[in-house]
């Protein structure tokens, strides 16, 4: 059982007009907020000076070099 174009079209209409435009509108909005405040988080610095990227890929190394010892 596929899903056609026309059945997506129907589901979006069906769904503005439960929500109305101006709630689905403020809802990407929080979205796009939380998206920005993640990417934002992670490329704050933590009390060392690193970035919290910058310390998940030293740990990975240091896991990925303890099972090559192994």
């Amino acid at each position: 059982m596929n899903i056609g174009v026309w059945q997506i079209v129907i589901i979006a209409i069906v769904i503005v007009l439960l929500f109305g435009r101006g709630k689905i509108s403020d809802l990407m909005g929080d979205v796009a907020k939380g998206i920005t405040s993640f990417k934002k988080g992670l490329n704050e610095k933590d009390d060392d000076g690193d970035t919290i990227e910058a310390k998940a890929s030293e740990v990975a190394n240091k896991v990925k070099d303890e099972t090559k010892a192994s």
